[in-house]
C-alpha cells in the first residue's frame, strides 16, 4: 500500500502537462531576420533594472569595477538565454518558462520555477516602487524620508527598514487601480519608452565623457578623508575599500556580478519571436549575443560615467543618475533625468505587475495555486485576485524591508529559476522520444518463454558500466536517459560543493592550502569525468527550430556560474529565500499536488469571472 502511494506521488511530481500542437496553417510566417530579433532583444533588455542595482553595486560592492561585474553577468545571461531558447523550442505554443518546464520536466520542476519567478516579480515590483519613491523624494530635498525617519526610526527593529515607505505604498495602491481598470500598452507607448531607455544611457555616457574625472578611478584613502569632511549633502559614505579601480578586490567583482545578473533578464523577447525567424538556429544565437552585448555596452557605459562623475563611495545607491548630475553641477540635467527616470520606472512597474499577475493566474488555472487566484474580471479581462494578492504582498515588503534586502532575495529566486532551465536542457537533449521505441528497448522487453531467474546480475552490471562509455544505440534509449538523469544530479551536487568551497574560502584554495586545494582538484576531476560520460551518450535526433550549441559544456558552465553567483549572496537573503520556499512547499504538497489538473486527467477549466 505504501509502495503504491509513493509510486503515485512520484508520477504526479514528474507528470508533464499535455499541450496541443500548433496547426501549421496558423503558425506565424517566418519573416524576421537577425536585425529584427536584435531589436526585440534590446527593447526587452534595456530598462530601469540597471539603475536599481548599478549605484548600490558601485558604492558598496565593486566600485568602478562594476563594469567587469556586468561583463560576468552578461556571459552568464547569454548561456541561460541559449538554453532557454532550446527549452522554448520543445514546446508547441507560446508561454512562460513556467509553461515550458511544465511541458518538458514535469509538475514539481514547474512549480519550483513558477514559485521563484513569482518571488522575483513580487520583489521586482517592490524594488521599482521603492526606487521611484527615493527618486521622487530626492527631488524635494529628501523631506519625506527625513520626517518618516524621525517619526518611526526609534520604533523599528534593526533587521527591518529604518522607516516604512508610505510613498511607495501609495504608488502600489495606485498601480492596483490602474491594472484593475485594464492597462494596455499600445505600440506607440512601447516605442516611446523604448526610446527613453535608449536615450538615458546615451545621454549619461556623453555626460560622463564631458564631466568625468579619471582620478575617481584612482582614489586613495586621503581622498576619502577629504570627502568625509566635505559637504553634508552626501546620501551616505560607503567604506572606501583599498581604493583604485578595484577597491573591493576580485571577490567584490563576483559579488557584484550576482546582483548585476538582474540587468540582463530580458532575452525572453527574442525567444518568443524565434519561431518567426527565417533561420532560427543562426538568428536566435546571434541576436541574443548581440542584444546582450548592446545591453552590456549601455549598462557598463552608464556605470563608468557615474563612477567617473562621482567618487564611488559618494554615489547615491538607489538614485544614482539624478544625484550624479547634481554632484557635477548640472541641475537642469538632474531634473530632466529624474522626470525621465520616474516615467521609465512607472512603465517598468506596470509591465512587471502585468507579467506577475499572468503567471499567478496560469498556475492557479493549473491547480498548483489556489483556484480563486484565477478569477478574471468579466469586463476588463484582468486577473483581479492575482493582481490584488501579489501587489499587496509587494506593499508589505516596501513597508518592512530595505531595498538592499529585497534585491538580493529577488536575485536568488531568478537565478534558481534559470539554473533549473539550464539543467532541464542538459537532461532533455539526451532523453528518448516517448513516441518512438528503439531496437535496444524492444530487445529488453520481457518474453513469455523466458524466466526472470535466467538473468545474471553481474552481466547486467557489466553492461551498465560498459554503456557509460560505449552506448549501444545511436539514439537515446530508456537506459541512456536514466544514465543522464543520474549523472546530471551528481553533477549538480558536485558543482554545489565546489561553489561553496570557492565562495567561502577562495584565498585558501588559490594560495595552495593542502586540504581545500586537494578537494577542489578532486571535484574538478569528478566533474570532468561525469561530463565526459554525458558527452558519450546519444543525443535526441528530434528536429527543433533551435538547439543550444556545445552540449553538454554550455549548460554545465551556465549551471556552475549561476550556482557560484548564488553562493555569494548573503546569508540573510538565503534565510528569507528558505522561508519563501518553505511556504511554497506547504502550498504545493498541501494543496497543489491534490488539485493540479495534470494529476487529474488534465482538463483546462474555464476561468471564473467577476462582475465587480
Amino acid at each position: 500500500m505504501l509502495r503504491q502511494y509513493v509510486r503515485q506521488l512520484g508520477q504526479k511530481l514528474v507528470h508533464r502537462r499535455p499541450l496541443e500542437p500548433i496547426d501549421e496553417s496558423q503558425s506565424p510566417a517566418a519573416h524576421l531576420n537577425t536585425l529584427d530579433l536584435v531589436g526585440f532583444g534590446v527593447a526587452s533588455t534595456l530598462g530601469a533594472s540597471v539603475y536599481i542595482v548599478a549605484g548600490a553595486v558601485a558604492k558598496y560592492i565593486a566600485g568602478p569595477a562594476t563594469i567587469i561585474s556586468l561583463l560576468v553577468a552578461a556571459l552568464s545571461s547569454v548561456i541561460c538565454g541559449l538554453c532557454y531558447a532550446e527549452l522554448r523550442a520543445q514546446v508547441p505554443c507560446s508561454g512562460s518558462v513556467y509553461l515550458y518546464s511544465y511541458a518538458t520536466m514535469g509538475q514539481l520542476c514547474a512549480f519550483i520555477i513558477g514559485w521563484n519567478l513569482i518571488l522575483y516579480l513580487v520583489i521586482g515590483t517592490a524594488s521599482l516602487s521603492k526606487v521611484w519613491s527615493i527618486t521622487f523624494d530626492s527631488l524635494i530635498g529628501n523631506y519625506i524620508s527625513q520626517v518618516l525617519e524621525e517619526t518611526f526610526s526609534p520604533y523599528m527593529p534593526s533587521f527591518l527598514a529604518t522607516f516604512p515607505d508610505f510613498v511607495a505604498l501609495a504608488l502600489l495602491l495606485v498601480m492596483i487601480g490602474v491594472m484593475l481598470l485594464g492597462f494596455y500598452a499600445s505600440p506607440l507607448i512601447i516605442k516611446v519608452f523604448t526610446g527613453i531607455n535608449i536615450f538615458v544611457p546615451i545621454f549619461t555616457i556623453i555626460s560622463g565623457f564631458i564631466k568625468g574625472d579619471l582620478h575617481n578611478w584612482q582614489l586613495t584613502e586621503q581622498d576619502y578623508r577629504l570627502n568625509t569632511s566635505g559637504s553634508s549633502d552626501i546620501y551616505s559614505l560607503a567604506p572606501p575599500g583599498s581604493g583604485g579601480f578595484v577597491p573591493f578586490g576580485f571577490d567584490g567583482i563576483l559579488r557584484g556580478a550576482a546582483l548585476c545578473f538582474y540587468s540582463f533578464v530580458g532575452f525572453d523577447g527574442i525567444v518568443t519571436k524565434g519561431r518567426e525567424a527565417r533561420n532560427p538556429q543562426r538568428s536566435i544565437t546571434l541576436s541574443m549575443v548581440i542584444s546582450i552585448f548592446v545591453g552590456f555596452l549601455a549598462y557598463s557605459g552608464v556605470s563608468a560615467s557615474i563612477t567617473l562623475m562621482v567618487p564611488y563611495y559618494q554615489i547615491h545607491p538607489f538614485s544614482p543618475l539624478p544625484q550624479a548630475f547634481l554632484h557635477v553641477g548640472w541641475d537642469p540635467a538632474r531634473y530632466i533625468m529624474a522626470v525621465v527616470f520616474l516615467c521609465a520606472l512607472l512603465y517598468c512597474l506596470l509591465g512587471t505587475i502585468f507579467y506577475m499577475s499572468q503567471l499567478i493566474c496560469a498556475m492557479a488555472k493549473d491547480g498548483l495555486l489556489f483556484r480563486g487566484l484565477a478569477q478574471i474580471h468579466a469586463r476588463t479581462g484582468t486577473p483581479v485576485m492575482a493582481i490584488m494578492s501579489s501587489v499587496n504582498l509587494a506593499a508589505i515588503m516596501v513597508l518592512l524591508l530595505d531595498l538592499h534586502h529585497i534585491v538580493e532575495l529577488m536575485l536568488t529566486g531568478i537565478m534558481l529559476a534559470y539554473t533549473l532551465t539550464t539543467f532541464s536542457v542538459l537532461v532533455l537533449r539526451y532523453q528518448p522520444d516517448p513516441k518512438q521505441k528503439t531496437g535496444e528497448e524492444t530487445e529488453m522487453e520481457p518474453k513469455a518463454e523466458e524466466s526472470p531467474l535466467d538473468s545474471v546480475p553481474e552481466a547486467g552490471t557489466s553492461n551498465v558500466l560498459k554503456s557509460l562509455w560505449f552506448p549501444i544505440s545511436t539514439i537515446p534509449t530508456q537506459k541512456s536517459g536514466q544514465i543522464i538523469y543520474g549523472c546530471a544530479f551528481l553533477l549538480v551536487l558536485l558543482l554545489i560543493i565546489l561553489s561553496v568551497i570557492l565562495a567561502q574560502w577562495p584565498s585558501q584554495v588559490f594560495s595552495g592550502d593542502p586540504g581545500l586545494s586537494t578537494v577542489a582538484v578532486l571535484l574538478l576531476l569528478l566533474i570532468t569525468g561525469v561530463t565526459v560520460i554525458i558527452w558519450r551518450q546519444p543525443q535526441s535526433p528530434t528536429a527543433l527550430h533551435f538547439r543550444a550549441p556545445a552540449l553538454p559544456v554550455l549548460p554545465l558552465v551556465g549551471t556552475f556560474m549561476n550556482i557560484y553567483l548564488m553562493m555569494l549572496i548573503t546569508s540573510g537573503a538565503w534565510a528569507l529565500f528558505g522561508v519563501w520556499n518553505a511556504i511554497g512547499s506547504i502550498i504545493y504538497f498541501g494543496y497543489g499536488i491534490r488539485h493540479s489538473l495534470a494529476g487529474n486527467n488534465y482538463q483546462q477549466p474555464q476561468a471564473s469571472t467577476s462582475q465587480t
